[in-house]
């Protein structure tokens, strides 16, 4: 046989394999084609230059501030949360969503599929309506509802309404919070101790109290607690212990809850760019380099928590109960 004839029948048996093989083989590559994710790619982004970095101007609000009014303006999520429908169907009650991680766990979770109610202070109108906007944007419903948190009274109502107006409750965030800084113990009066003491431990005891008669197997409690509950800072005396009681309450209700299906955890945030600081929550020496003093050099901005409200109320999270997950930018011991 001829080296011609011999190179011959090897293509055509090449040949006649290769349309067998597509014959075989393409409806299974048709189908793998359609499977292939399309999604551009994300670069990697430095975190030590992916926000504003100190020193930040001097500024002072009344407080208890407003996101509008400061310089430069945190990020919640506004324009760069992209949700995934992580929480679709779900009803949630936050306190203080009208700043802070509050507004950036309302963005997200609309941006999730939830339907969200909003608590916060009368005077933070302005900041609460463009958080309404935002969740109504995305074509959840949008509850707000004003009042102060210091009176028990209030805490009860607050739950009703949103339980009323949203249909139900599966996700509460005790977030509000209040902190004044102060140099000294012998400079904090008893009435403000008090009102801080009701704002961050009262509060989150009335309304979950109130709550928990709505929530079901599933349903999640989430408490904001702080860096402060672990590294408490000196001037911070009265926030500071509020925060530790945030964190044990986290993981008293934690097991107290577990068998009934209820998940609790905490978010425990380092330095944070938020009203709270420049309405007395720092002073104005700390202001102006806040945040520099962590490993990224930077404070955080409340959307880069955002996805752990998220996380902490969705169906993959089930086994997380009595865990307090931290975002401090390198410091803080949670």
């Amino acid at each position: 046989m001829s080296t011609d004839n011999t190179m011959s029948r090897r293509k055509a048996i090449g040949s006649i394999g290769a349309v067998l093989a597509t014959t075989i083989v393409s409806p299974t590559l048709a189908n793998g084609l359609e499977n292939v994710d399309t999604t551009p790619a994300t670069a990697p982004e430095d975190p030590t230059t992916k926000y504003v970095r100190p020193p930040f101007k001097e500024q002072t609000q009344p407080w208890p501030g407003l996101v509008s009014k400061m310089d430069p303006r945190p990020d919640h999520g506004e324009k760069s949360y992209k949700g995934s429908g992580r929480l679709k169907g779900r009803k949630a009650l936050i306190t203080g969503g009208d700043s802070g991680m509050g507004r950036a766990a309302a963005i997200a979770y609309a941006r999730e599929g939830a339907d969200v109610a909003i608590n916060y202070y009368p005077t933070e109108e302005e900041d609460a309506k463009e958080v309404i906007a935002l969740i109504k944007a995305e074509g959840r419903k949008a509850i707000a509802i004003p009042g102060d948190l210091r009176d028990e009274t209030f805490c009860k109502k607050l739950v009703e309404e949103a339980v009323k107006a949203l249909g139900g409750l599966d996700i509460l965030v005790n977030n509000a919070a209040r902190q004044q800084t102060q140099e000294s113990i012998l400079d904090i009066t008893s009435e403000a101790f008090d009102a801080t003491m009701k704002t961050n431990i009262y509060a989150p005891f009335w309304i979950t109290k109130a709550a928990l008669p709505h929530l079901k197997p599933g349903a999640s409690i989430i408490g904001t607690s702080s860096q402060q509950a672990y590294d408490p800072s000196a001037e911070l005396y009265d926030y500071a212990q509020t925060k530790a009681a945030t964190t044990s309450y986290v993981k008293s209700l934690a097991k107290q809850l577990g068998p009934k299906g209820i998940r609790v955890n905490g978010v425990a945030p380092g330095p944070i760019w938020t009203p709270l600081q420049v309405s007395g929550g720092a002073t104005m020496e700390k202001l102006k380099q806040f945040g520099g003093d962590t490993p990224l050099g930077r404070p955080g901005q409340p959307v880069e928590l955002a996805s752990i409200y998220v996380q902490l109320a969705a169906n993959d999270a089930s086994y997380a109960t009595g865990q307090v997950y931290g975002a401090a930018g390198g410091g803080g011991q949670p």
